[in-house]
């Protein structure tokens, strides 16, 4: 016996979907974004190695693709051997290949380490500089890394770091930003969070990636924003 299935009228149909319809930015949301990460990660840093901008910038370089893990296993013997941007500068590319090859995409990071160092020396006497946009003239440099040493080493909240765990969070998870590239992603959130927070909230956003929204399990019952997040990949 076949059963008829009653149609919604289209007026209510579009009431239920208004009812559902929820706004990832709204204020009261954020701040409870915000205070749950300042309670999981107050004090969240970067995490490679460094001593000063120059080696920070080698080691942003040498993490993409690659865990931090590894690059902190390579870089204190690098930074031993060439201990500061002259000494690199000074390299042939392919001279620093086998020192950094297990960090992956050795030969192109080579280049970029190389290419870099070469500038800083030639046009900012040896020392990293201190804007974005002249950061982004370095070879290998794009804003991800530019924030990562602007904010780090230098303290300045000029945007957000944007890698791979916090645009999955962003987009994704928390679904505080529709676009489909970290430069949009950033801009959305340069404009929902407020400038004070700009380089914590990305080490906070990394570490909560790390510790609780992993991208494969995510441990959804440990989470203190499971509450507020109805991403489709939920354990819970």
């Amino acid at each position: 016996m076949a059963v008829k299935v009653k149609a919604v009228p289209k007026a209510a149909a579009k009431s239920r979907g208004a009812r559902l319809k929820i706004n990832y930015t709204a204020p009261a949301r954020l701040e409870k974004i915000f205070t749950a990460l300042d309670k999981l990660f107050p004090h969240a840093e970067c995490a490679l190695h460094h001593s000063n901008a120059f080696q920070l910038l080698v080691a942003t370089i040498l993490s993409a693709q690659c865990t931090d893990e590894r690059v902190n296993k390579v870089t204190p013997e690098l930074f031993r051997k060439y201990p500061s941007p002259a000494d690199f500068a000074a390299l042939k590319p392919e001279a620093l290949e086998p020192d950094i090859r297990s960090t992956g995409f050795f030969r192109n990071k080579a280049r970029s380490i190389v290419g870099a160092a070469r500038k800083i020396v030639s046009d900012f006497g040896g020392k990293v500089p201190r804007t974005m946009d002249e950061l982004l003239t370095l070879p290998g440099v794009a804003r991800k890394t530019a924030n990562v040493v602007l904010g780090t080493a230098y303290g300045l909240a000029t945007g957000i770091v944007v890698d791979t765990h916090v645009f999955r969070i962003a987009t994704r998870r928390l679904k505080i930003s529709k676009q489909k590239t970290p430069e949009k992603v950033e801009q959305d959130l340069m404009k929902i969070v407020p400038q004070d927070r700009w380089v914590l909230f990305g080490h906070q956003m990394i570490w909560f990636g790390r510790k609780i929204c992993q991208a494969r399990k995510p441990l959804c019952v440990s989470c203190p924003l499971e509450s507020i997040c109805n991403s489709a990949d939920k354990t819970v």
